[in-house]
């Protein structure tokens, strides 16, 4: 099945989205969500997506500059831009961007589902470049360059950009072959690896009784809400309720 990602910051949106659609009889599935582009940008490497249905409008990181990150990294990715009649014009001006299809707000099920239908004749079209994505040309990769990868995760963390793909990338590996090796080698995924550094930085900050917002910021999650969600995952309390109890 195609993999289906919703980016909007509004929940209802989304749920509406997810229900208003006959997924299944389009050979696709929604695999997951997220509330802004920054958390879009953290999770997209696990959730694999064929399709984004992106928000224009999202605080922290709007959706053209979502899709300006994301179409450097992802460049098979089919976005598909939401916007409101306000922002419409605004949209078509970023006509440089590889964006499939731009959309009104609120959303029409039937144009969705024929914009839906163009996406499965191009995705059943393309050929498939997955096969040989494990294969690298270089050789197999040493524990020496996971030490390096793992290197400069700790000095680059603070970059609100920085995922598995963009590592990827600069060290000269495919996204899903680095994913493999780092597991093998550390006994983390990369996502688990990059937010341990990032939660691990936060609880000093909230030693120092830092704001909430400015910890987010200073260990590149700037969006608070999915920062809050991090933190609480990893700690097993709120942001603040470990700031109480280190004072």
């Amino acid at each position: 099945m195609y993999r289906v990602m919703l980016i909007d910051d509004e929940e209802s949106a989304r749920k509406l989205m997810r229900a208003s659609m006959n997924w299944e009889s389009l050979n696709m599935e929604v695999v997951g969500e997220a509330a802004s582009g920054i958390e879009a940008i953290n999770v997209i490497d696990d959730m694999k997506p064929d399709i984004a249905f992106v928000d224009i409008s999202m605080p922290f990181m709007n959706g053209i500059e979502f899709t300006e990150v994301a179409t450097k990294r992802y460049p098979d990715l089919i976005i598909i831009i939401m916007t409101a009649f306000d922002e419409f014009e605004y949209a078509r001006k970023c006509v440089s961007l590889p964006v499939f299809e731009y959309m009104l707000k609120p959303i029409i099920r039937s144009e969705v589902q024929e914009v839906l239908k163009k996406v499965k004749k191009k995705l059943d079209e393309r050929t498939d470049k997955e096969d040989n994505q494990d294969t690298e040309p270089s050789g197999e990769m040493e524990a020496s360059s996971i030490d390096q990868i793992k290197k400069y995760i700790e000095a680059n963390y603070t970059d609100s950009k920085l995922n598995l793909t963009s590592v990827a990338q600069t060290f000269g590996f495919s996204a899903s072959y680095l994913s493999r090796k780092f597991k093998q080698e550390t006994g983390k995924n990369f996502v688990e690896f990059l937010t341990e550094c990032r939660m691990n930085a936060a609880m000093k900050l909230a030693q120092t009784n830092m704001k909430m917002f400015n910890a987010s910021n200073e260990v590149g999650i700037p969006d608070p809400n999915y920062f809050g969600r991090c933190f609480k995952k990893y700690t097993g309390m709120s942001y603040s309720e470990y700031v109480a109890s280190k004072h």
